[in-house]
């Protein structure tokens, strides 16, 4: 069987619950800049153009990030909603303590956004978010959990939700590996990027997701979209939510 017909389910580094906060912050550092530079922001600003369309003009906007890691995607959302002069509240939720403190310190500037310590499952907003969205953070699931996250996500949002994520390919794998080997300072990078994508997802993945979704979700509209560099965009608008 080819290696790349099925993800990959060994463990990343990064999953695991003991990491020194000082080697965390290394790798949202590093994190930030491949998201950056490698197509993670303006994919998630991509995403969340095609769903601002389907929220009413002049609603404040109410944004949730799972998984949020250093808060890189919801900084840059920040700008992006601050050049268009839109009023919006940004929300952080990630399991481990000492990223979320990260994300805060380098969010001081930031006053909209604000970030919780929490599973995702276990999350709950005041008011049901406008768009809530994933970024890397589906890799780390297996085909299971990744449904159920689906779910949640059609459950707890109004406009719709997106996961932008990688593609499982042989040249997205040794380009990433050459990357980190070459500049990256973090052995928790080296290590877990080349395998994020072993573990990441083919468009067959995402048809056979959505059909096992859409048996319990037939008021979503789904999307996929490929973006620059070896990243999915899949994005689900919620039909008649604000009615």
């Amino acid at each position: 069987m080819n290696a790349w017909t099925t993800r990959s389910l060994q463990k990343e580094l990064l999953d695991a619950d003991n990491i020194p906060a000082a080697d965390l912050y290394d790798n949202l550092r590093e994190l930030e800049t491949i998201n950056r530079y490698l197509g993670g922001h303006s994919a998630t600003i991509f995403a969340l153009n095609k769903l601002l369309q389907h929220v009413p003009a002049g609603r404040p906007l109410t944004i949730v990030e799972l998984g949020s890691g250093g808060g890189d995607n919801l900084r840059a959302i920040a700008r992006y909603l601050r050049k268009r002069k839109q009023p919006a509240q940004l929300i952080g939720v990630d399991l481990k303590t000492d990223a979320v403190e990260y994300a805060r310190q380098q969010s001081v500037h930031f006053p909209e956004i604000d970030y919780v310590v929490s599973d995702y499952r276990l999350f709950s907003a005041k008011e049901r978010p406008d768009i809530v969205y994933t970024s890397l953070f589906c890799h780390h699931l297996n085909d299971e959990q990744l449904v159920e996250l689906m779910h949640w996500c059609q459950n707890n949002s109004r406009a719709g939700w997106f996961f932008n994520d990688l593609h499982r390919h042989p040249l997205a794998y040794h380009a990433i590996r050459l990357l980190t080997r070459l500049f990256s300072r973090s052995y928790l990078v080296k290590h877990d990027a080349p395998l994020s994508v072993k573990r990441g997802f083919t468009k067959k993945d995402w048809a056979r997701f959505l059909l096992q979704f859409k048996k319990h979700a037939p008021v979503c509209e789904a999307q996929l979209y490929w973006r620059f560099a070896f990243r999915w965009v899949f994005l689900c608008y919620n039909t008649n939510s604000y009615l």
